[in-house]
């Protein structure tokens, strides 16, 4: 009996297609692959004031490359793989021709770390095309309002957020009168108009205004320290009663030295002293710290704002890639400027861009030299909608018109 059936079942295997006996699994499909580039222009600057502040030189790319390894680990499940490709462009170098570079080997997502006009020239350049260009540096108010661009989309903070930002703080506290002290250069007088526009928003004074005309000296000469300790206080005599020194010297020529060095004893705010930033290597709440040992771990130094800002844009492009199951431009993009799009940045609340400028609403961290001190908007600064967007242009105010 046992025979008879082992007979019939070895007949029926005989009858049976050779595809039913021993069907090969199905091989899974090729990743879909998102190439994101980082195009970094060099530019010649100043030997920063304090050695601390000298920058690393994978400043911003490290942001980068650990967002892309978090999108990659999403991407295992939606069976997508990130790349980064960064474009360096030395100080005499041509911008464009780097990003024509990327755009034409594939990259529709780039991460730009370069001046104003730089960014313009790129932006124009790739006008037309599906080509997105992250700001992650430039802070000039003018590329968020008359300058602005359809194809460029800011992960960093701009001067009226970081204005707005201290000044709710600086009123917070009450201090309300304020000695505005400022640079030659066109990024300090820019840092001082956001400086007197926030005064004006949110009720404080500005008891007096001083430019500091002079260029870099000897800075870390012991000659050079002597003469700032007997300079400082007699640049900030004789100033009318006032609560907090607030300095716009974006390239540091002289505001690092006014800390413990004016005439009254008053706290210094601006660039220098209290300041605002989008990120803080020691800030810590809201998971924060996890945040910033992976990145010490990774890339063996604390993660800056710069780095935060990169790490921002590179998350959204995987943030989107992941909730439209795509690799293509348009649902990205789409997702992206979209009601549907946030972005857990350890900041306390979700971020999103701003529909009218394209400028990422964030919270601003406020921070000395050591430890943050606090994070705008502050409590009873309120908005119809997002009291985030109490930092900075709001909507009926923008001058930017895609």
């Amino acid at each position: 009996m046992r025979l008879r059936i082992l007979a019939c079942v070895g007949t029926l295997l005989a009858l049976m297609p050779p595809a039913t006996l021993a069907a090969p699994p199905k091989a899974k499909p090729e990743p879909t692959l998102i190439p994101i580039g980082y195009l970094k222009q060099e530019v010649d600057e100043l030997i920063p004031l304090s050695r601390l502040n000298v920058k690393p030189d994978d400043l911003g790319i490290a942001g980068a490359q650990i967002a892309l390894s978090d999108n990659n680990t999403t991407g295992m499940f939606t069976n997508q793989k990130f790349a980064l490709d960064v474009e360096r462009v030395p100080v005499d170098g041509d911008p464009v021709a780097a990003l024509n570079k990327l755009v034409d080997s594939g990259h529709q997502f780039v991460l730009v770390d370069a001046p104003a006009e730089v960014l313009l020239a790129l932006a124009d350049a790739v006008e037309g095309k599906d080509v997105l260009l992250f700001n992650i540096s430039a802070a000039d108010v003018g590329l968020r309002q008359e300058d602005c661009r359809a194809n460029v989309l800011h992960t960093a903070p701009d001067v009226a957020m970081l204005a707005d930002a201290l000044a709710q703080y600086l009123v917070w506290k009450k201090w309300q009168r304020w000695f505005l002290v400022n640079g030659v250069f066109p990024e300090d007088q820019a840092y001082r108009d956001a400086i007197r526009r926030s005064a004006k928003r949110f009720g404080a004074e500005i008891v007096e205004e001083r430019a500091y005309k002079e260029t870099p000296g000897a800075r870390r000469s012991d000659t050079g320290q002597q003469r700032i300790q007997q300079q400082m206080p007699v640049f900030t005599q004789a100033a009318p009663s006032y609560d907090v020194l607030i300095v716009a010297d974006q390239r540091e020529v002289f505001g690092p030295y006014l800390p413990f060095r004016t005439w009254d004893p008053r706290p210094v705010a601006g660039t220098a002293g209290l300041r605002a930033m989008s990120w803080h290597p020691a800030h810590e709440q809201w998971g924060a710290t996890q945040m910033q040992n992976r990145f010490q771990r990774f890339a063996n130094r604390f993660m800056l704002p710069l780095d935060h800002q990169a790490w921002i844009a590179v998350r959204a492009v995987g943030e989107a890639a992941s909730r439209t199951q795509s690799g293509d431009y348009g649902p990205i993009d789409a997702y992206i400027r979209g009601d549907s799009f946030d972005l857990a940045a350890f900041k306390g609340q979700k971020v999103t861009f701003r529909k009218w400028d394209g400028q990422l609403r964030q919270p601003i961290i406020i921070a000395e030299a050591e430890l943050p001190v606090s994070t705008s908007p502050q409590s009873g600064f309120l908005h119809e909608h997002e009291d985030v967007d109490t930092l900075g242009i709001d909507a009926p105010e923008t001058k930017c018109e895609f």
